[in-house]
Protein backbone atom coordinates (compact mmCIF):
# COMPACT_ATOMS: atom_id res chain seq x y z
CA UNK A 1 0.00 0.00 0.00
CA UNK A 2 2.97 2.81 0.53
CA UNK A 3 4.75 1.95 -2.72
CA UNK A 4 0.74 2.98 -4.18
CA UNK A 5 0.47 5.76 -2.34
CA UNK A 6 4.02 7.14 -3.08
CA UNK A 7 3.16 6.07 -6.67
CA UNK A 8 0.04 8.65 -6.48
CA UNK A 9 2.69 11.42 -5.29
CA UNK A 10 5.02 10.90 -7.59
CA UNK A 11 2.20 11.23 -10.36
CA UNK A 12 1.36 14.43 -9.23
CA UNK A 13 4.79 15.30 -9.02
CA UNK A 14 5.06 14.22 -12.77
CA UNK A 15 1.90 16.19 -14.23
CA UNK A 16 3.54 19.55 -12.68
CA UNK A 17 6.77 18.62 -14.54
CA UNK A 18 4.80 17.81 -17.69
CA UNK A 19 3.45 21.93 -17.33
CA UNK A 20 6.77 22.97 -17.71
CA UNK A 21 9.54 23.46 -20.74
CA UNK A 22 10.73 20.34 -21.77
CA UNK A 23 14.58 20.32 -21.66
CA UNK A 24 15.89 18.30 -24.91
CA UNK A 25 18.86 15.74 -24.38
CA UNK A 26 22.09 16.50 -26.37
CA UNK A 27 20.99 13.65 -28.84
CA UNK A 28 17.56 12.31 -30.26
CA UNK A 29 17.13 8.31 -29.31
CA UNK A 30 14.23 7.27 -31.70
CA UNK A 31 11.42 4.64 -30.24
CA UNK A 32 9.61 4.44 -27.45
CA UNK A 33 12.13 4.09 -25.07
CA UNK A 34 14.09 6.95 -26.73
CA UNK A 35 10.40 9.32 -25.79
CA UNK A 36 10.38 8.04 -22.42
CA UNK A 37 14.18 8.63 -21.50
CA UNK A 38 13.53 12.36 -22.96
CA UNK A 39 10.93 13.17 -20.76
CA UNK A 40 13.21 11.36 -17.73
CA UNK A 41 16.13 13.16 -18.80
CA UNK A 42 14.26 16.34 -18.74
CA UNK A 43 12.50 16.04 -14.91
CA UNK A 44 16.25 14.68 -13.80
CA UNK A 45 17.69 18.01 -15.73
CA UNK A 46 14.92 20.46 -14.09
CA UNK A 47 15.83 18.87 -10.73
CA UNK A 48 19.73 19.08 -10.88
CA UNK A 49 19.80 15.35 -10.52
CA UNK A 50 20.96 13.61 -13.50
CA UNK A 51 24.19 11.56 -12.45
CA UNK A 52 21.78 10.23 -9.47
CA UNK A 53 19.28 9.23 -11.16
CA UNK A 54 21.96 7.89 -13.50
CA UNK A 55 23.60 5.67 -10.92
CA UNK A 56 19.79 4.74 -10.27
CA UNK A 57 19.30 3.13 -14.08
CA UNK A 58 21.90 0.88 -13.29
CA UNK A 59 20.30 -0.20 -9.85
CA UNK A 60 16.76 -0.32 -12.26
CA UNK A 61 18.52 -2.40 -14.70
CA UNK A 62 19.90 -5.11 -11.79
CA UNK A 63 16.41 -4.93 -10.60
CA UNK A 64 14.48 -5.92 -13.54
CA UNK A 65 16.78 -8.73 -14.37
CA UNK A 66 15.99 -10.70 -11.05
CA UNK A 67 14.34 -13.27 -11.63
CA UNK A 68 11.79 -13.46 -8.73
CA UNK A 69 10.81 -9.68 -9.77
CA UNK A 70 11.03 -10.02 -13.35
CA UNK A 71 8.78 -13.04 -13.58
CA UNK A 72 5.61 -10.70 -12.40
CA UNK A 73 6.61 -7.15 -13.69
CA UNK A 74 7.59 -8.79 -17.12
CA UNK A 75 4.57 -10.73 -17.35
CA UNK A 76 1.44 -9.69 -19.87
CA UNK A 77 -0.73 -11.78 -17.69
CA UNK A 78 -0.39 -10.10 -14.54
CA UNK A 79 -2.33 -6.87 -13.07
CA UNK A 80 -0.79 -3.62 -13.69
CA UNK A 81 -1.80 -2.80 -9.94
CA UNK A 82 -0.02 -6.07 -8.74
CA UNK A 83 3.19 -5.10 -10.68
CA UNK A 84 3.18 -1.99 -9.64
CA UNK A 85 2.93 -3.31 -5.96
CA UNK A 86 5.63 -5.47 -6.14
CA UNK A 87 7.82 -2.94 -8.41
CA UNK A 88 7.50 -0.21 -5.94
CA UNK A 89 8.37 -2.49 -3.23
CA UNK A 90 11.57 -3.34 -4.73
CA UNK A 91 12.21 0.19 -5.49
CA UNK A 92 11.62 1.38 -1.88
CA UNK A 93 14.27 -1.07 -0.61
CA UNK A 94 16.24 0.52 -2.57
CA UNK A 95 15.86 3.95 -1.83
CA UNK A 96 15.37 4.84 -5.49
CA UNK A 97 14.15 8.44 -5.84
CA UNK A 98 10.82 9.92 -6.94
CA UNK A 99 12.08 10.81 -10.31
CA UNK A 100 12.60 7.01 -11.20
CA UNK A 101 9.72 5.91 -9.26
CA UNK A 102 7.43 8.25 -11.01
CA UNK A 103 9.05 6.70 -14.38
CA UNK A 104 7.86 3.30 -13.31
CA UNK A 105 4.86 4.59 -11.90
CA UNK A 106 4.22 5.89 -15.88
CA UNK A 107 5.12 2.80 -17.52
CA UNK A 108 3.07 0.27 -15.45
CA UNK A 109 0.23 2.47 -16.11
CA UNK A 110 0.85 2.72 -19.48
CA UNK A 111 1.71 -0.86 -19.77
CA UNK A 112 5.37 -0.44 -20.63
CA UNK A 113 7.17 -1.92 -18.05
CA UNK A 114 8.65 -4.39 -20.76
CA UNK A 115 10.21 -1.45 -21.98
CA UNK A 116 12.19 -0.67 -18.72
CA UNK A 117 15.59 -1.85 -20.65
CA UNK A 118 14.86 0.03 -23.64
CA UNK A 119 14.21 3.23 -21.28
CA UNK A 120 17.44 2.26 -19.53
CA UNK A 121 19.13 1.95 -22.91
CA UNK A 122 18.25 5.50 -23.73
CA UNK A 123 19.19 7.34 -20.91
CA UNK A 124 22.53 6.20 -21.09
CA UNK A 125 23.30 7.54 -24.36
CA UNK A 126 21.58 10.50 -23.23
CA UNK A 127 24.13 10.75 -20.48
CA UNK A 128 27.20 9.42 -22.69
CA UNK A 129 26.15 12.58 -25.02
CA UNK A 130 26.14 14.97 -21.81
CA UNK A 131 29.07 14.14 -20.92
CA UNK A 132 30.90 14.72 -24.35
CA UNK A 133 31.29 10.97 -25.31
CA UNK A 134 30.15 10.15 -29.13
CA UNK A 135 29.28 6.39 -29.16
CA UNK A 136 30.31 4.97 -32.08
CA UNK A 137 29.45 1.77 -33.06
CA UNK A 138 31.21 -0.15 -36.21
CA UNK A 139 30.59 -3.35 -37.72
CA UNK A 140 32.61 -5.27 -40.64
CA UNK A 141 32.18 -8.23 -42.19
CA UNK A 142 35.75 -9.33 -40.16
CA UNK A 143 37.64 -7.84 -37.78
CA UNK A 144 39.55 -5.38 -38.13
CA UNK A 145 43.49 -5.39 -37.84
CA UNK A 146 45.19 -2.65 -36.37
CA UNK A 147 46.58 -0.63 -38.72
CA UNK A 148 43.02 -0.38 -40.38
CA UNK A 149 41.35 0.59 -37.09
CA UNK A 150 44.22 3.19 -36.34
CA UNK A 151 42.98 4.67 -39.17
CA UNK A 152 39.20 4.29 -38.68
CA UNK A 153 39.76 5.70 -35.21
CA UNK A 154 41.30 9.24 -37.59
CA UNK A 155 38.98 9.39 -39.54
CA UNK A 156 35.92 9.28 -37.04
CA UNK A 157 37.73 11.58 -34.36
CA UNK A 158 37.36 14.05 -37.64
CA UNK A 159 33.40 14.33 -37.06
CA UNK A 160 34.14 15.46 -33.47
CA UNK A 161 34.06 19.17 -32.19
CA UNK A 162 36.31 20.26 -29.48
CA UNK A 163 35.29 18.92 -25.92
CA UNK A 164 33.87 15.57 -27.31
CA UNK A 165 35.64 12.45 -26.82
CA UNK A 166 34.84 9.06 -29.03
CA UNK A 167 33.75 6.18 -27.51
CA UNK A 168 34.36 3.13 -30.16
CA UNK A 169 33.10 0.02 -30.51
CA UNK A 170 34.04 -2.63 -33.11
CA UNK A 171 31.71 -5.94 -34.33
CA UNK A 172 32.37 -8.52 -37.04
CA UNK A 173 28.97 -9.88 -38.89
CA UNK A 174 29.56 -12.21 -41.90
CA UNK A 175 26.11 -11.65 -43.15
CA UNK A 176 27.44 -7.86 -44.59
CA UNK A 177 29.61 -9.82 -46.61
CA UNK A 178 31.97 -6.79 -46.90
CA UNK A 179 32.35 -3.08 -46.18
CA UNK A 180 30.81 -1.63 -43.31
CA UNK A 181 27.99 -0.20 -41.03
CA UNK A 182 28.85 2.72 -38.69
CA UNK A 183 26.66 4.32 -36.26
CA UNK A 184 27.98 7.37 -34.70
CA UNK A 185 25.80 10.12 -32.35
CA UNK A 186 22.23 9.94 -33.77
CA UNK A 187 23.84 9.05 -37.16
CA UNK A 188 23.72 6.07 -39.45
CA UNK A 189 25.45 4.56 -42.45
CA UNK A 190 25.35 1.37 -43.99
CA UNK A 191 28.06 1.19 -46.57
CA UNK A 192 28.11 -2.82 -46.34
CA UNK A 193 28.75 -4.95 -49.56
CA UNK A 194 25.26 -6.44 -48.77
CA UNK A 195 23.34 -3.38 -48.96
CA UNK A 196 24.37 -2.28 -52.23
CA UNK A 197 23.85 -5.50 -53.14
CA UNK A 198 20.63 -5.05 -52.45
CA UNK A 199 20.31 -1.93 -54.24
CA UNK A 200 22.03 -2.88 -57.28
CA UNK A 201 19.43 -5.86 -57.52
CA UNK A 202 16.22 -3.11 -56.81
CA UNK A 203 17.30 -0.72 -59.56
CA UNK A 204 17.49 -3.98 -62.10
CA UNK A 205 14.47 -5.62 -61.17
CA UNK A 206 13.23 -1.67 -61.85
CA UNK A 207 14.40 -0.85 -64.53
Amino acid sequence: MAALGLGLQVRKLSTSVLRQALIRPPIDVYGVGGRYATALFSAASKQKKLEQVEKEMGTLSSLIKDPKLSSIVMNPHVKRSLKLKYFGAAMTKANLSPITVNLITVLADNGRLTLTADVIGAFAKMMSAHRGEVICTVTTAHPLDEANLADLKVALNGFLTKGETLILETKSDTSILGGMIVSIGDKYVDMSTKTKIHKLTKIIRDS
